[in-house]
């Protein structure tokens, strides 16, 4: 059955002739067509009034001449004003006022010329009753027709489309939400229908904003969102406190309603269009976290009019450390990567987001020392934060040569440079995974630890050699965020590898602010660890991730256990068995005292390992890797068997030390 909606539909959807809402604008000849004709027809509407009345016309010339001098001269002013030039759809003030003036110049001017002419003649063309009349009329019958056009366009949009969109109410009741509802209900392109808005005020019972009800939060906000049939609520949570902020995110998700945050409409780029500043709630804003402060004074010390170095700066943490390292106003800062794209990406962005940052961007691999000895050479090199690594545990078991080059090798060569050329400062991006390392990565850093701790109580080694140490960052390159946003964004199933695994999460720029904070910190050898908040359990992360889609876990998006990956392990420490933390003046940062080996000796295993790297001899390399970092202990990897070839007693021994701990 052909009901009203499928009509309506069908004219916007669909294989059919008409896709009336699918039409480009009309070519301007045909919008000055138009009013051409509404022109005609206001002259005949003003014959047809005056024709009930005693008035009659002048007579001078026939009544077709008239008509045609009138719309001769009121075409001239279609033309001057151009009054065609606007979108007959999207009408505006300007358009308005245009089609005004057009109207009021052509009375004008006829009235003026029949004036003239009857001061020559004695006698006049035009009845001026027919003229005053023609201007309202004209002026009437031409803004009906573009309110008419403009109307039926909304509701023709609106009507095909609204079952698409989502049903959503803003909460809060301010200047700043009621400027939202505005863009909601006048841009029909928004995927949005705007319900209402929700206020903590009781007084607001039957009170109507822009046509909409506003809606008092009696017993509960999850109460209240269930009664209002929602699909989606608008969120500005700025000024909000977090406690707020997270009681009505938890209402939302256990309600399988999707969040929008929006930005403050201040703070809004005026070069996007509405549609992309209004957002799904990202991950990030669930992490009950308190904003992190830092002195910004001892940071400009550090790093205002110096030449910085940043390594593996195009990657996540490095291009967050560069923008960080941009507002503290450096001499120049050296960003260097060997992953060209990223690189190049990162200089576009800098460039038009920091016109005044004095930057270079450098092509190299730090593995290669001749290299690296080239752009010390060049530059001269005050700060050096090193966050080139491989860091993705499964590819780095299977290929562990590729991690004592980069993460291992790659770390020798700067920190050697560091020492030679005597940097000021060395800060060292690590990861909790070095900690009771159960992977070749994690282990890899842990050597890279070790080396630069051990050069650090060299003779005459000046540099402060800086070591930081951290988790997993929420939204980094190849991190679970991303991957779980793009297995929803397919359809799912979402992929977790094992039900009780958690993680450690910050946010990148809260990860960068401690880099640099710890990096004004000491007097060089220390390993300074982040308090990373509580751990978050990633079954429960991807739940809470399908809800914030709209979606229902197992239901409409499904989750499937996978197994543990190759050296994955269920929970990340962030200190070691042998270590012990104390505080610094700032809360967020504990220093890792963890006992240190005599260079020379560190330094010989070291060069060992990499000339078994070179030689692409895998299980070698592991097997001296696990010498040299003793609490390694493979898991759920084929190096497993090299924990089982050692003493039984031993390793059945750290492992209830590990689990302990």
């Amino acid at each position: 059955m052909l009901t009203p909606n499928r009509l309506l539909r069908s004219l916007y959807h669909g294989d059919n002739r008409l896709k009336i809402l699918d039409q480009r604008y009309l070519p301007r000849w045909i919008v000055l067509l138009i009013d051409i004709f509404l022109a005609i027809l206001s002259m005949v509407l003003v014959y047809l009034i005056i024709l009930g009345t005693p008035i009659n016309f002048k007579g001078y010339i026939s009544l077709p001449a008239e008509a045609g001098i009138v719309l001769l001269v009121h075409i001239l002013f279609f033309v001057l004003f151009r009054t065609y030039s606007g979108i007959i759809r999207h009408s505006t003030f300007t358009d308005i006022l245009k089609l005004a003036l057009s109207v009021v110049c052509t009375g004008a001017a006829l009235l003026a010329f029949n004036y003239i002419f009857g001061i020559i003649r004695d006698e006049r063309v035009f009845l001026t009753t027919a003229i005053l009349m023609y201007m309202p009329v004209s002026f009437t019958v031409m803004l009906l027709f573009r309110i008419a056009i403009k109307e039926s366009y909304q509701f023709l949009r609106n009507s095909a489309v609204g079952e698409m969109k989502k049903r959503v109410a803003i909460v809060g009741l301010d200047d700043r939400t009621i400027s939202l509802g505005k863009a909601l209900t006048t841009e029909s392109d928004l995927p949005f229908i705007l319900v209402g808005f929700i206020t903590e005020s009781i007084e607001s019972k039957r009170l109507k904003i822009l046509g909409k009800p506003v809606i008092p939060i009696r017993e509960s906000f999850s109460e209240t969102i269930t009664n209002m049939d929602l699909d989606g609520i608008l969120l500005i949570s700025e000024g909000m406190s977090g406690k707020r902020k997270g009681q009505i995110i938890n209402d939302c998700i256990n309600n399988s309603i999707q969040i929008f945050n929006v930005p403050d409409l201040e703070t809004w780029n005026k070069k996007e269009d509405i549609q992309q500043q209004i957002k799904p709630l990202d991950i990030e804003d669930l992490l009950e976290r308190s904003p992190i402060r830092i002195d910004d004074q001892l940071i400009r010390n550090d790093l205002e009019d110096r030449v910085i170095l940043v390594t593996g700066g195009a990657g996540s943490i490095g291009s967050e450390i560069v923008k960080q390292v941009a507002e503290f106003k450096p001499k120049q800062v050296v960003i260097l990567d060997q992953a060209e794209s990223a690189l190049h990406e990162l200089e576009l962005y800098l460039r038009e987001n920091f016109p005044k940052l004095n930057f270079i961007t450098e092509l190299a691999d730090i593995s290669n020392m001749y290299r690296m000895g080239l752009l010390f050479n060049k530059y001269n090199f005050e700060m050096i934060y090193h966050a080139a690594a491989y860091k993705h545990v499964p590819l780095i078991e299977r290929n562990p040569h590729e991690a004592i080059y980069v993460n291992i090798l790659g770390t020798v060569n700067l920190a050697i440079l560091s020492a030679s050329y005597e940097i000021k400062k060395f800060v060292m991006v690590s990861t909790d995974k070095a900690v009771n390392p159960t992977n070749v990565m994690g282990a890899s850093k842990r050597v890279a630890e070790m080396y630069v701790q051990s050069l650090q109580h060299e003779s005459g080694v000046k540099t402060k050699f800086i070591t930081t140490r951290f988790g997993n960052v929420l939204g980094s390159n190849g991190s679970v965020i991303p991957h779980f946003r793009k297995q929803i964004e397919q359809g799912g199933p979402v992929t977790v590898t094992h039900k009780d695994i958690i993680r450690y999460f910050m946010t990148i720029p809260e990860a960068c602010l401690l880099v640099l904070q710890a990096g004004t910190m000491g007097n060089g050898g220390e390993i300074y660890v982040f308090d990373m908040g509580k751990p978050v359990k990633i079954l429960d992360l991807a739940e809470k991730m399908i809800r914030l889609s709209g979606l229902e876990p197992y239901e409409d998006i499904d989750i499937e256990i996978t197994g543990l990956r190759p050296g994955e392990k269920l929970y990340e420490e962030l200190l070691n068995d042998s270590s012990t933390s104390l505080p610094t003046h700032h809360p967020k940062i504990m220093i890792s005292k963890t006992p240190t080996e005599k260079f020379e000796d560190l330094k010989k295993r070291v060069k060992e390992i990499i000339k078994l790297a070179t030689r692409g001899k895998d299980e070698e390399v592991v097997k001296l890797l696990k010498e040299l970092v003793p609490e390694f202990i493979s898991e759920n990897s084929s190096f497993e068997a090299l924990d089982r070839s050692e003493d039984e007693g031993l390793v059945e021994m750290k492992v209830k030390h590990r689990a302990a701990n």
